[in-house]
């Protein structure tokens, strides 16, 4: 195993230390270790700091950087800036990978030599005792289906760095940061391909930005006008099929409910 195979995992960390713990003994239980934790301590209140520490202590792998509270986004590029690794992957500090993610992930992205992959997940409540169905993020994803419907989660990526140049994958200081970053690398002729398989848990909180709807589809309207800089035709266009698109999920979501209410 080279360096070259290194995998650079990049974790924000902001007020998490109720989740932190089973975050990181995520990534450390995973089946392939050639990897470099960087934790992104983005001026947390809270005893953040001193839980990653305890792990540190133990497990060199693991890298600190503390900052006063700029935001996900700055967080993120100084992990990206920092990662010495050729694959690039995300996890965010509530939530949790399967074991095999990172050897299930980096064998598919060599042996099909692809340049950016995700894969499929699975919602978990707060306290981690419901789980929802599989969520299926697609097989593959250009920027023509991308802007219409894009399924890609953060924590279910992985990028090639000797194919994506890290300057693509830096993200933009807005709301919806990492859909923006997905549409820019892919825009720039790349397609990311889906992994059937689940190898992630989303954790759903009362603060999860994915729970807000209505905010998120004003901040999707706004990447459309003012970082894609799209025609209003065509912002029109992609918004309803996003729109319509979300209205399908959650049909589905909700008779898979019922269903099993009915169990």
């Amino acid at each position: 195993m080279t360096n070259n195979d290194l995998i650079s995992i990049i974790i924000p960390v902001y007020n998490s230390s109720k989740y932190l713990a089973e975050t990181i003994e995520s990534i450390e239980n995973q089946t392939y270790q050639n990897y470099e934790a960087i934790f992104i301590d983005d001026g947390s209140e809270d005893n953040s700091i001193e839980t990653i520490e305890k792990y540190k202590s133990k497990n060199a792998k693991i890298k600190i950087i503390k900052l006063s509270h700029q935001g996900v986004s700055n967080a993120r590029n100084i992990g990206i800036k920092h990662a010495r690794g050729r694959f690039l992957t995300f996890l965010d500090a509530d939530d949790i990978w399967f074991k095999e993610k990172l050897e299930k992930q980096i064998n598919f992205i060599k042996e099909n030599d692809y340049a950016f992959v995700y894969c499929n997940f699975k919602y978990i409540s707060d306290d981690g005792t419901k789980v929802s169905k599989e969520i299926k993020a697609g097989s593959k994803t250009d920027y023509n289906k991308g802007l219409q419907d894009i399924r890609i989660l953060t924590i279910t990526t992985m990028i090639d760095l000797n194919k994506i140049p890290k300057k693509l994958c830096y993200m933009p200081n807005v709301m919806n940061e990492d859909v923006a970053t997905w549409w820019n690398i892919i825009r720039n002729g790349f397609i990311a391909y889906g992994q059937d398989e689940v190898l992630a848990y989303y954790r759903k909180t009362k603060n999860s930005r994915s729970s807000k709807k209505y905010v998120t589809a004003f901040y999707r309207w706004k990447l459309y006008r003012n970082q894609e800089k799209l025609k209003l035709g065509k912002s029109l266009y992609c918004f309803f099929r996003y729109i319509l698109n979300g209205i399908f999920k959650r049909a589905g979501r909700m008779k898979e409910f019922r269903k099993n209410e009915e169990r």
